[in-house]
């Protein structure tokens, strides 16, 4: 069956001189894997700087009951980005972000909801004028929704400790080390809160990294199989 759909490439992977497999996060189908035949043809309709991490494409996919590869029929970029390519600190957060995309999302059914918020999130980082530096936080903070471990925002006076266990503020220092202090607490519940501006959150660069650190451990707790992320140590350079 031919299909149209939107996508977002996560990952390429060379499967010979002339063909490459390639992950892409589609509108309609969820995850799927396609392979891409003749890049060295000038006759292919696709052209492997189609396929960098996370350009956003609109796609005629054959899409197959079965599961397994996939093909394209016809690709085309929907959204050249602006500033991302050539701006390194959005360069960094980006290829932070697409990390943790392809660690944590697997599901090959749609959910519009999802895309939309990826989408959304990559443009929203390309259009940005003003400081960036805690984009990647508010990404995370805001996909752990989309992924079924959203943080209760219940953060009091009393309740000023975020259990990265349970997913809640309490008011007591728990008994393991999976917690955030008081003082990165307070600027979690920032992070998590209804309003999509980032303004009001003052951080430091230290204090980014121990709260990045944080929620990387809070993906791990309760995305089995996450394993370990790498990109965040290119950040800890580039955002200091």
């Amino acid at each position: 069956m031919i299909c149209k759909t939107s996508g977002i490439v996560f990952k390429t992977i060379k499967y010979s001189d002339h063909s490459l497999i390639v992950k892409i996060y589609t509108r309609a189908f969820g995850l799927r894997s396609y392979m891409i035949r003749g890049m060295n043809n000038r006759k292919s309709a696709a052209r492997k700087s189609a396929f960098q991490p996370l350009s956003i494409l609109e796609l005629v996919v054959y899409e197959k009951e079965k599961e397994g590869l996939q093909s394209i029929r016809e690709v085309e970029s929907i959204y050249p980005y602006k500033s991302l390519p050539f701006d390194i600190r959005k360069s960094c957060i980006a290829m932070f972000m697409n990390e943790v995309m392809y660690r944590s999302i697997f599901s090959e059914e749609a959910d519009d909801a999802l895309f939309h918020f990826l989408h959304q999130s990559l443009i929203s980082l390309d259009d940005a004028e003003n400081s960036s530096e805690n984009f990647h936080l508010r990404f995370l903070a805001r996909l752990s929704r989309f992924l079924g471990f959203a943080p209760m925002n219940n953060f009091s006076p009393n309740n000023h400790f975020f259990d990265l266990q349970e997913g809640l503020f309490v008011s007591e220092q728990p008994m393991h080390n999976n917690f955030l202090d008081s003082s990165l607490s307070l600027k979690f519940t920032h992070l998590i809160a209804d309003s999509e501006q980032m303004s009001g959150l003052m951080i430091n660069a230290l204090s980014r990294n121990e709260l990045l650190a944080k929620l990387i451990d809070y993906y791990r707790l309760h995305l089995p199989g996450f394993g370990e992320i790498k990109s965040h140590l290119v950040l800890k350079d580039v955002l200091a």
